[in-house]
């Protein structure tokens, strides 16, 4: 079995937006998920939830994956 990794990954700092790619019947369509990583003791950890100090980091990760997602949803398409 094929392991399913992201498609495209934006990261800045402890903040990560992966790009995943969906194939139906009505097309290609990407979803995005974004965690955060944090040290826990020895072991590197993801978690979904964000500081306020972590708002900034975390739209402009956004911004970046979403600006991926058009631009290459654009391409699928033509």
């Amino acid at each position: 079995m094929a392991e399913n990794k992201p498609v495209h990954t934006v990261r800045i700092g402890t903040t990560r937006a992966s790009v995943w790619k969906n194939e139906g019947k009505k097309g290609t369509w990407f979803n995005v998920s974004v965690t955060r990583s944090y040290l826990d003791g020895n072991d590197w950890k993801e978690t979904s939830q964000f500081r306020p100090d972590d708002l900034l980091v975390l739209a402009k990760v956004a911004d970046l994956a979403h600006t991926w997602c058009v631009e290459n949803r654009d391409a699928e398409q033509a």
